[in-house]
């Protein structure tokens, strides 16, 4: 049986967008470019429009620093 699920890799580490309902299973892993797939399905997450509009609307004020010079080491965490 094959089951894809779709995640994110980033540092030698892999983030599932959700749990498959397996205990133990060989994997195949294909990377994909990202620049070609910008687009998240916030709806398979859970994460209406309105819950999306209003996590945005609350990190707003978070912008400035977020974007601020130097930042750019966090991304290294």
């Amino acid at each position: 049986m094959l089951k894809s699920v779709r995640g994110y890799y980033k540092n030698g580490k892999f983030e599932l967008y959700e749990k498959p309902q397996l205990t133990e299973s060989e994997v195949i892993m294909t990377f994909v470019d990202s620049e070609k797939f910008e687009y998240i399905n916030l709806l398979t997450r859970g994460i209406t429009k309105e819950d999306a509009q209003d996590l945005k609307n609350g990190l707003r004020t978070f912008e400035e620093d977020w974007n601020a010079k130097g930042m750019e080491l966090y991304d290294k965490l």
